[in-house]
């Protein structure tokens, strides 16, 4: 009975309460897309490499070796020399190692200098490998690969030239050792997609007339005597480990890290991206914090609204006490109103969060490489609805009091 009055009375204030389930809708679609686009974006944050068990590189710290290495912000504080690199990637727990080398750029995007092995075991997503959109890999000396990002950006395909420039803020270029574009590579989502790789020969190649950070005035050696030299990399800026066994994981970690030659440094990186991640935690907490203050708004709102609307319905709960309602029956029904109009309003959220992702999903995906899986509600976001609906019960109880103290006599004598 109190249910048929409850529906019958929301159904008579419609505009009303319609007005409040949309207020109540949108600020849960918020709460609910936040905390979608947090943990989506957290966990693409922490596929960008998967499958590398540890990164090493000159010694510094642990978030700078893992920012300059893998998404290509900073700079390395030193190098490690080729001597150290052949001696750790002799060792006998390493199952794969892929070196790196950067310091230069184009058009502000880094140059990665690498081996073929970068593409065969470098993975990010858990399982996904790089692959080609277009053309192939490295195949002559001068080759390049670039990622979906420089392509696009700079409108480059298959057999464009590319100009090196020395260092990353530098106006110095090799203009007399160009490179081709030899292919380009498939969207990503990762930093990946904003690099020129090259390989380790190549980086050594463009740097043959250069010594301390400059060009030698006046040398310039041909290209085809270039082809004919000794393009051993002196040193390397990290390297990518991948061992056998993770239980040989911190055994390789601890040798690195106390290795006698040089100092340098073994992370892990997935310890590491938590660290970082650490980091923007404040901006996090404090996103997911106004989007709940969205819907406490949104509840407060739908609080001020029953208040309004009790001295207009001063002369109806009069009339329910008069064919014998009791005051707690007045109570309930006010509150059963709040809880169905939370209740409806927390499920239209939920589909227009749905609706969003079906709309949101690939545009994120390829503009900002967060993947947003869609997929059945958790238990954190029933439990977001259930105390939408619970908040909305107790904000209602307020105006609830007041109209179960409204006396029969004072709900008669209101004047129409």
């Amino acid at each position: 009975m109190i249910i048929r009055l409850a529906i019958a009375s929301l159904s008579a204030r419609a505009l009303t309460v319609g007005m409040t389930i949309l207020a109540i809708a949108l600020s849960v679609t918020l709460f609910l897309g936040v905390e979608k686009i947090r943990t989506g974006a957290k966990t693409s944050f922490s596929d960008t490499i998967s499958g590398t068990d540890l990164i090493v590189g000159a010694r510094s710290g642990s978030v700078q070796l893992l920012l300059y290495s893998v998404f290509r912000i900073g700079n390395a504080t030193n190098n490690v020399t080729w001597e150290s690199y052949q001696e750790i990637a002799q060792r006998p727990e390493i199952e794969w190692i892929v070196p790196i080398s950067l310091g230069d750029s184009h058009r502000q995007f880094r140059v990665m200098g690498t081996s073929t092995a970068f593409f065969e075991y470098y993975q990010y997503r858990q399982d996904r490998s790089l692959e080609t959109a277009e053309g192939a890999l490295m195949d002559d000396l001068f080759d390049a690969v670039i990622g979906s990002d420089v392509a696009d950006t700079l409108e480059y395909s298959v057999g464009d030239p590319i100009v090196v420039a020395h260092g990353l803020a530098s106006f110095t270029e090799h203009k007399d050792q160009p490179f081709r574009v030899s292919g380009i590579l498939k969207k990503t989502g990762t930093p990946v997609d904003r690099t020129v790789i090259v390989s380790m020969e190549a980086i050594e190649a463009i740097h043959v007339d250069w010594k301390s950070g400059a060009k030698v005035p006046g040398k310039t050696t041909p290209v085809d005597m270039i082809r004919q030299m000794d393009l051993t990399p002196k040193a390397v800026t990290a390297a990518l480990i991948g061992v056998k066994s993770p239980l040989q994981t911190f055994t390789l970690q601890r040798a690195v890290n106390d290795y006698t030659e040089e100092p340098l440094l073994a992370i892990l990186p997935g310890v590491a991206l938590q660290e970082l991640w650490g980091i923007v935690g404040i901006a996090e907490t404090a996103l997911l914090a106004v989007s709940a203050m969205v819907v406490v708004t949104a509840l407060i709102g739908m609080m001020a609204t029953i208040f309004s609307s009790l001295n207009e319905r001063r002369r109806e709960m009069a009339i329910f006490r008069a064919v014998g309602a009791r005051p707690s029956n007045i109570l309930g029904m006010l509150v059963l109103e709040a809880m169905l109009t939370a209740a409806v309003g927390a499920l239209l959220g939920f589909c227009f969060l749905y609706v969003g992702l079906l709309a949101a999903q690939p545009v994120l995906d390829s503009a900002y490489g967060i993947w947003l899986p869609i997929e059945p509600p958790k238990w954190r976001e029933i439990g977001v609805v259930l105390a939408v609906i619970a908040a909305g019960a107790i904000v209602s109880l307020v105006p609830a009091y007041r109209a179960y103290r409204l006396s029969l006599a004072d709900g008669m004598m209101v004047k129409s």
